[in-house]
């Protein structure tokens, strides 16, 4: 089964979220920080299984403009200078449905590698 299209896709810059609804109904509410953390760049997963560089110091990451790419994906801008990441409809889909397991392993990676978050009050 393939990956159902957007429907509508939103970014809140206030709270740096981006909301993506898609065709079959499901609604996700993504944070601009876990979208630049799993950037499908190279910069970010490497070449290969096992050369992923951990992002550290994300948290207060924007998206300044968002690209259409093609009618398959989407290639954000990130206030970080980070633009290299396109964004397939597979990819949101999966990163929406994943994203409690994945934010969850990005902590632990932070963890492990001793950084700690900043988190606004």
């Amino acid at each position: 089964m393939s990956t159902p299209s957007p429907t509508d896709i939103v970014l809140h810059k206030n709270n740096r979220t981006l909301e993506i609804a898609f065709a079959d109904g499901k609604r996700f509410e993504l944070p601009v920080e876990y979208l630049r953390v799993y950037s499908p760049s190279a910069e970010v997963r490497g070449h290969g299984p096992g050369q992923e560089t951990l992002q550290v110091g994300k948290e207060d990451v924007n998206i300044e403009s968002i690209e259409q790419v093609g009618t398959y994906a989407i290639q954000p801008h990130f206030d970080d200078g980070h633009d290299s990441g396109i964004y397939s409809w597979d990819l949101l889909y999966d990163l929406g449905v994943n994203f409690e397991k994945n934010w969850q392993q990005y902590l632990d990676r932070l963890e492990k590698a001793g950084h700690k978050r900043q988190t606004k009050t």
